[in-house]
């Protein structure tokens, strides 16, 4: 509700402005440009995010994000004790992690809910557990490999090289993810008190 304000009265001082100023021609081309350009942006991130999602799909149909839980059943194992023993849980949080790791935000959001819910059954309470405040900041951080939907805005953008911040992104979700983690720690053990 409060962005649907401020959106409203940033729309309503660039028209006041441009009818004081004498800018309404201005002001329409920009209206026109930049709604023109909203849709090219969201034909091209769509095209990459149906290849994304498919091939996640593909991925989980083949037996792939199987052997995924089955990798990253050690490390899910510490963060999440019991949610891991539930295996409908850790598949969910397996294919959430997957998707995040291939940065496909939006195709790892079903998975990240049905986690969620799992979680949230297993725990048998009405107020988020440790693990899902856990699960939350990984998922929230979401170490990216292959920050593919930041790449195809680069690239409808007109960038030649969409992928050389690559290590940037990997230091900034890795170090984003470290100090997500430990803040759930410390505020897990200060709850404890």
């Amino acid at each position: 509700m409060a962005m649907s304000v401020i959106w409203l009265l940033l729309s309503l001082c660039s028209i006041v402005y441009a009818l004081i100023g004498n800018c309404t021609k201005v002001l329409g081309t920009a209206v026109l440009d930049g709604a023109a350009s909203a849709i090219t942006l969201s034909l091209s991130l769509a095209g990459s995010l149906c290849l994304w999602s498919g091939l996640l799909k593909v991925m989980e149909r083949s037996g792939i994000t199987a052997l995924l839980s089955r990798l990253l059943r050690p490390v899910l194992g510490r963060l999440f004790p019991q949610s891991s023993q539930d295996p409908e849980a850790l598949g969910h949080i397996s294919a959430n992690v997957s998707a995040n790791l291939l940065g496909l935000g939006n195709a790892a959001t079903p998975a990240g809910v049905a986690a969620a819910k799992r979680m949230r059954q297993l725990s048998g309470s009405s107020t988020a557990s440790h693990e899902l405040c856990r699960f939350l900041v990984l998922n929230t951080a979401s170490v990216q490999l292959l920050p593919t939907t930041v790449a195809a805005i680069r690239a409808a953008a007109g960038c030649e090289t969409p992928f050389d911040i690559l290590p940037a992104v990997w230091l900034t979700s890795i170090c984003a993810l470290a100090v997500g983690l430990l803040a759930a720690r410390l505020f897990q053990r200060l709850g404890r008190d």
